[in-house]
């Protein structure tokens, strides 16, 4: 027999108990649709938070004050450790393959412009962060390149700031009160929006010797270095804490990659994934049921048209093949129709829910769709063999 014939053979056989044959067909579809669609959700939330990273620039290594133990206790609340300051981040900037050093201080603070006042965050940087974090003033220009102890008191606002305090008035050269200094605007920034759940265009940023003395602090929440793409990153990390531990005395810091972060990240979202395409896939072992039964079903009511198949010299592989054929077709038929309606549902959710990240994983879409054949022919093994071993003359004498 041909794989023509086979084919024939099946879709007429599937055909003829078409009831039967939807439902049976619809467990595979719904193993399917639920592998893809919870595979899309979980591929569209890792796309989402990788891209959400990527936001902030590249090649950022973060240094921040204590060190993270075993037992999960910072280092940073401890006597004995000193204080990440300014002159760490130009020591550091100075190593070879950084480009950009950036000392960060974060904190809320009033905002005032004549009788209007807000509270928002105040981010203490150098001129630096537009090169490090990926960022682009969209009016007049950045902070100054300036020493940090002789630094003016300009500000740059984002977007939000802008359109609450200077809804009708450019702000360039205006003036504004911080925890009551007052500031020169003298920049705002291309619209961003969220990024990690921080609302990149509801901050100002001040010099940060201006932002420790409003703050009152003397030490740094954190470093960020930008250094040259290509080169060893573990290489820059052992001279970053090369050069710390000479200044400290200690490695009373932590230094974190953003690669680390990515890939930490990425496992985690990558085994989730995992994990909800495992429990999709255990409707598909409920269809493979359903493809056991409705076999079983066809051998006993077609015990006349095997025997005649015998009788006219089909073997006992032949047969065997027939009907794990008919299971084959039976469940890529059904893993078909479960692809399309979990794209479906996928775009449509995405459609309905904007914010809603969907990103299609392709490897699950075709691993499930093997496994729902495999799963189906597995499942029909039992009856076609059973179907295979029936006598000519008996089958034809059964009623």
């Amino acid at each position: 027999m041909r794989i023509t014939d086979y084919s024939l053979l099946a879709l007429s056989s599937l055909k003829y108990s078409r009831l039967r044959t939807y439902l049976t067909a619809l467990g595979i579809a719904v193993g399917i649709a639920a592998v893809v669609l919870l595979t899309a959700l979980g591929g569209g939330a890792q796309h989402y938070m990788m891209g959400q990273f990527s936001q902030f620039g590249a090649n950022i290594i973060s240094v921040a004050p204590g060190k993270t133990t075993t037992a999960g206790i910072s280092g940073a609340i401890l006597s004995n450790v000193r204080p990440l300051t300014i002159e760490d981040a130009e020591s550091l900037h100075r190593l070879p393959n950084i480009i950009t050093s950036v000392p960060a201080i974060q904190g809320n603070l009033p905002i005032e412009r004549g009788n209007r006042t807000r509270w928002t965050s105040v981010l203490g940087i150098n001129h630096e962060v537009p090169d490090t974090w990926a960022m682009e003033v969209g009016q007049g220009r950045f902070l100054p390149n300036e020493p940090a102890e002789q630094a003016r008191n300009f500000v740059v606002i984002g977007d939000t700031i802008r359109r609450e305090l200077f809804p009708y008035t450019k702000p360039l050269g205006e003036f504004l009160r911080i925890g009551g200094e007052r500031y020169r605007v003298i920049g705002v920034m291309k619209k961003k929006g969220q990024v990690l759940g921080l609302d990149m265009d509801d901050i100002v940023y001040i010099p940060v010797y201006r932002a420790l003395s409003l703050y009152n602090r003397d030490s740094l929440m954190e470093i960020d270095l930008r250094y040259t793409e290509g080169y060893d990153e573990e290489q820059i990390i052992n001279n970053i804490k090369q050069r710390l531990i000479e200044r400290h005395g200690s490695e009373d810091f932590t230094i974190t990659s953003q690669d680390d972060i990515i890939g930490t990240l990425g496992s985690i979202l990558g085994i989730l994934t995992a994990v909800v395409a495992g429990l999709g896939s255990i409707s598909l072992f409920v269809g493979g049921v359903g493809i056991f039964t409705i076999m079983s079903i066809a051998v006993n009511e077609r015990i006349k048209e095997i025997g005649l198949l015998r009788a006219l010299g089909a073997s006992r592989r032949q047969v065997t093949l027939l009907f794990l054929f008919e299971a084959a077709v039976l469940s890529g038929l059904g893993g078909i129709f479960g692809m399309l309606s979990g794209f479906g549902i996928a775009w449509l959710l995405h459609y309905v829910i904007p914010a809603l990240p969907v990103n299609i994983q392709w490897d699950y879409v075709i691993m499930a769709e093997i496994i729902a054949i495999v799963t189906g022919m597995i499942a029909g093994l039992v009856p076609a063999t059973r179907a295979a071993k029936m006598e000519p003359v008996d089958a034809l004498r059964s009623e």
